[in-house]
């Protein structure tokens, strides 16, 4: 008999089965799409981008310095945490760790759909069944899984914007908000547009509150948590590069200034219509039904993550308005998009079905419907991540292949797209993109200008697309083409290195 008979055993309290629903579901459809690569013509990533975070995690891993090219400091990663959790993985693994990479990207998809999850079982209460249907929304939506297998820090990104707007949800004090605040701040070093979250965080406390003080109280206390991981990343920066945001900030946006020249209308049109290529388009009614609605009711938070889903899109039709690559820049922010309109269909179905025996019809055929393009999108999203990796084998990475056989260790090879070039041969580089070589950002699109900096350097090589430096590429001797066939598929052009004699 126990001395302390008041004492009982705690049962560990299990995580509820859903989340392994989740989980399961994330690894199969991650691991999925790299088989679909792997069928068609090998595993890889379908961004050149990842192979930037590769590059400079391999060189943190194994030299102890933040560069691209070993030996030369830059700033070209956009998410220096995402690079330090790949040098971790460099520093486990011998071989490019495509394994822990890809897992990881199925870890922050499960994290992501459990986030979603949460917020939708806090929305409708009285919900108790093991199928999570924002989960399986999230975890099979084509977008999302295609950011898991790529390589990228996407996911990471997603999931901690819907975790900040979980702490939203679940918040009436100050410690709340600035954990917030806090999160915020660190979550700029996986995306800078993290400190887009600021608003909608200052909106909630300055509509949530009556009292002015306390107001003020909040908001400074949550800026201040956001302050200091925020200064540390710009130090870094600083001390990096000499400017405070990472060289992509101001590469990318000079390199597509000229879009920007298209009506605004036009842009934010093409940007904020990104996600209803798939479910979302079914998702669209309970989207504004739930707008219509949170307008009616003055619900805080759900107007907060409405609004904040339409500015960021807009910032991006501002200032980088590009689509390509499935939306890439926007993929982030879709599970906002996706989970109002759950959130919203939900709550109008649920109201079709009081109307009488019509409207159970039409919210089980609008189920059915949502599960069936849900699952066909994400078989179709599978062929076109196994097409996108192929591009990016045959062409990029088989290109800086051939630069490290039959080029010399000291060859300066002018590229654009330099992550596999990076990877792959350890050359001197002259970034056209401007990443890891600023100081072509000023004339970045001025292909005479371009020359001349070639010149100056004494470039060997320089390896593009033919039609993307027309004015560069002519005349010049061509030393190597690709012979892949899926980018001339997919209505594309073949990578080609040609022989640069500085004039």
């Amino acid at each position: 008999m126990s001395i302390y008979p008041s004492m009982q055993k705690v049962k560990k309290r299990q995580p509820p089965v859903w989340v392994w629903i989740n989980l399961g579901l994330a690894l199969l459809a991650v691991g999925g799409y790299v088989w679909l690569a792997g069928r068609m013509q090998s595993i890889g990533f379908p961004l050149d981008d990842a192979w930037i975070h590769q590059t400079y995690a391999r060189n943190l891993a194994d030299l102890g310095e933040w560069s691209f090219v070993p030996g030369i400091t830059s700033a070209g990663s956009t998410s220096p945490f995402w690079t330090v959790i790949l040098a971790l993985f460099h520093l486990v693994t011998e071989d490019t760790p495509f394994g822990l990479t890809y897992l990881m990207g199925a870890v922050w998809l499960w994290a992501l759909a459990c986030f979603a999850e949460l917020i939708f079982r806090r929305s409708f209460p009285t919900y108790k069944s093991n199928f999570p249907p924002a989960g399986v929304l999230i975890v099979l939506e084509w977008h999302l899984v295609w950011a898991g297998a790529s390589g990228m820090e996407t996911l990471l990104f997603a999931a901690l914007i819907l975790a900040v707007f979980y702490i939203f949800h679940n918040t009436n004090n100050l410690h709340g908000y600035r954990l917030a605040g806090l999160m915020i701040g660190i979550g700029v070093w996986v995306r800078p547009d993290m400190l887009t979250l600021l608003g909608p965080l200052v909106f909630i406390i300055i509509f949530q509150k009556s009292n002015w003080n306390f107001r003020l109280k909040e908001i400074g206390g949550s800026l201040a948590a956001a302050t200091l991981p925020l200064a540390a990343y710009l130090i870094f920066n600083y001390l990096l590069s000499g400017q405070v945001w990472p060289n992509t900030f101001y590469a990318k946006q000079t390199e597509y200034a000229s879009m920007r020249e298209i009506s605004i209308l036009i842009r934010y049109w093409k940007i904020v219509t990104l996600p209803l290529v798939g479910v979302g388009i079914l998702l669209l009614p309970g989207f504004l039904y739930k707008s219509y609605r949170s307008i009616r009711t003055c619900n805080i938070y759900w107007l907060a993550a409405i609004l904040w889903w339409l500015g960021y899109s807009l910032v991006y039709a501002l200032r980088l308005p590009v689509t390509y690559q499935h939306g890439r820049y926007l993929i982030p922010a879709m599970p906002v998009f996706l989970l109002i309109g759950l959130v919203g269909s939900v709550e109008g179905l649920e109201f079709g079905k009081s109307t009488g025996y019509l409207g159970r019809v039409i919210g089980r055929a609008w189920a059915g419907a949502a599960a069936i393009v849900l699952a066909a999108f994400l078989v179709m999203g599978g062929s076109s991540y196994a097409r996108d990796v192929a591009i990016i084998n045959s062409e990029i990475v088989a290109a800086a292949k051939w630069l490290n056989t039959h080029t010399a260790a000291d060859d300066l090879i002018a590229v654009h797209d330099i992550g596999a070039v990076g990877y792959f041969t350890q050359r001197r580089i002259i970034d056209l993109a401007g990443l890891v070589t600023p100081e072509v950002i000023p004339f970045i699109r001025d292909e005479a200008k371009l020359g001349l900096f070639l010149d100056q350097r004494k470039a060997a090589y320089l390896m593009t697309f033919p039609d993307w430096y027309p004015g560069l590429t002519a005349g010049l001797e061509v030393v190597y083409q690709s012979d892949g066939k899926f980018s001339s598929a997919a209505g594309g052009e073949q990578m080609t290195i040609y022989r640069w004699v500085p004039k």
